[in-house]
Parts: structure tokens; sequence; C-alpha cells
């Protein structure tokens, strides 16, 4: 079976079950919060944000939620101890189903992180 091929975030967004549904689009508000400008595509088929380059994608699977990046993520650095309690590699970060999102944190990243693009290149 091919995979499904999203036109919209909203396309997304709605292929999911409702208790997916209101947490992705709890996800996309915290993002949309700390970019509001940022513009919101579909890209390797899943939600994204660009801002002066990438800012974060954002997916469900079946026990967690991801937001990633492409490297480097310096952001993630400065909020190390707050990230800790997720599993973190180069480029997602992944929020169990089973636990409340860090909304807060995610917008809070996004400012970070629209700020570094912002800055260019290091």
């Amino acid at each position: 079976m091919a995979a499904r091929k999203f036109e919209t975030v909203d396309d997304y967004i709605s292929s999911f079950p409702e208790a997916e549904q209101r947490d992705l689009t709890a996800i996309r508000a915290a993002i949309r919060a700390g970019a509001p400008e940022a513009e919101e595509v579909i890209s390797y088929g899943i939600p994204a944000f660009k801002l002066n380059g990438w800012l974060y994608y954002f997916s469900a699977y079946t026990r967690h939620y991801t937001l990633s990046s492409p490297p480097p993520n310096r952001v993630w650095d400065a909020f190390v101890e707050r990230l800790a309690p997720y599993k973190r590699s180069i480029s997602a970060l992944q929020f169990p189903k089973d636990q409340p999102l860090p909304l807060a944190l995610i917008t809070e990243m996004t400012v970070a992180k629209a700020k570094e693009n912002s800055a260019g290149p290091q």
C-alpha cells in the first residue's frame, strides 16, 4: 500500500483519530505561537514550519509525537535540562502520548529557533 500524500496540514491532522487530532492541533498552535509569521507546509509527507529556514516538523506515531528539525539543533542544547525527560536524537524529540505535551516548551523553543534562523548560519 502506498503512503498517503497530504496536501495540507489540515489534511494530515484529519487523518488521525480525534485524540491525536487534538494533540497535533495543540502542537501546531504551540509552534504558531512561537513564530506567527512562519509558513506552514507539508514536507516529506508531514507538517512543517519555515521561517528563514526550517523551524520544526511535527508528526504522530503509535506511542509518541515527534518534533524534528534538520541539524544543527543548537536551540535544543539551550533547553537540555527541560528536554531531559524526552527521547532525543540528533534531529528529533519524542513526546510520549501517555504524558502531557510540553506546549509552553515547544513555543519557547520555536521562538529561539526563529531567532537562530534569522541570525543566519553560525
